[in-house]
């Protein structure tokens, strides 16, 4: 293999650690909120354009924020022992680098929504945009960054139901809502894997705020984002299949309480893995309860 095309395979590596391709987990919890609205917006029959479009945008928004993530704590991940061996926090990518691909990842995510010709969602992407970007600096000064994870993860729920029918009702905000409620569980069982180090280095999150209390919180994050999406499918009158999917997910949650709660940073992280499950189990509720609705079942 030729010096060069080793070298570009590298660097091609190195961009790929850096937006976390390797670790489709942050991709799937931003998707499945995404899809719950795009199906309760259109009532179980999206436009596949729109779908498309939606995913794409995902795992392009997603890898956006990680690479601003890592841009904003390269004097922080060094000194955490899961993340010093990121691309910026050893070195291997510069700053400038960082900034040239997060440019280049937001301007491709601003090309997707262009079709919509509609100046609600591009007025909707300018503020996920700046969710994603200031999110990394609220672990400075806010004890609870992980609600405002969970409001910039959650913000294509709105632009679901603007893209699927150029509105915004009440439900759109509750599901957001469960979204960060739903996020607080999630990525406080994150927090809890490295809390002796951003204690150290002195990083806030919640797994640190809510102290002796972190697995009560944990469960009672999960429950009020499970009671906000089943009073969702209430409103929208959905059947049982949608609440057996809630059930499902209510019992991963349930035995997620055994993995956390005596803190050991390996069973944690796998706890944070599971919620993939979650999303997942919500969502395919949901379709299936559409699908019996419509009779294609």
């Amino acid at each position: 293999m030729p010096i060069e095309t080793h070298k570009l395979r590298e660097r091609v590596d190195l961009y790929e650690r850096l937006m976390r391709l390797d670790k489709p987990i942050g991709i799937l919890l931003l998707l499945w909120p995404t899809l719950w609205a795009l199906w309760f917006s259109s009532l179980g029959s999206p436009d596949w354009m729109v779908v498309w479009i939606f995913v794409l945008g995902t795992v392009l928004m997603r890898s956006a924020g990680c690479v601003i993530n890592d841009l904003a704590d390269r004097n922080f991940d060094p000194h955490v022992e899961r993340t010093k061996e990121r691309p910026l926090a050893s070195g291997k990518v510069s700053a400038k680098e960082a900034l040239i691909l997060f440019l280049v990842l937001v301007i491709c995510a601003f090309c997707l929504i262009l079709p919509f010709r509609s100046w609600s969602i591009v007025g909707l992407s300018a503020v996920a945009l700046f969710l994603a970007a200031s999110y990394p600096f609220t672990k400075r000064f806010f004890a609870i960054p992980q609600a405002y994870l969970g409001v910039a993860f959650g913000f294509g729920i709105p632009m679901a139901y603007v893209a699927q029918i150029d509105s915004l009702p009440t439900v759109a905000w509750w599901l957001l809502l469960a979204n960060v409620f739903w996020a607080m569980a999630y990525d406080t069982e994150y927090a809890m894997v490295d809390r002796a180090d951003d204690l150290r280095i002195g990083i806030k999150t919640s797994a640190i705020t809510f102290g002796r209390f972190d697995v009560l919180a944990v469960m009672l994050c999960y429950a009020i984002s499970l009671a906000l999406i089943a009073w969702v499918g209430y409103q929208l009158h959905r059947g049982w299949v949608f609440y057996a999917g809630l059930g499902v997910a209510s019992a991963i949650a349930a035995y997620h309480f055994t993995l956390i709660r005596q803190r050991d940073p390996a069973r944690c992280f796998k706890a944070f893995l599971h919620n993939n499950w979650i999303g997942a189990s919500i969502f395919v509720g949901i379709v299936l309860d559409f699908m019996m609705s419509q009779g294609a079942l």
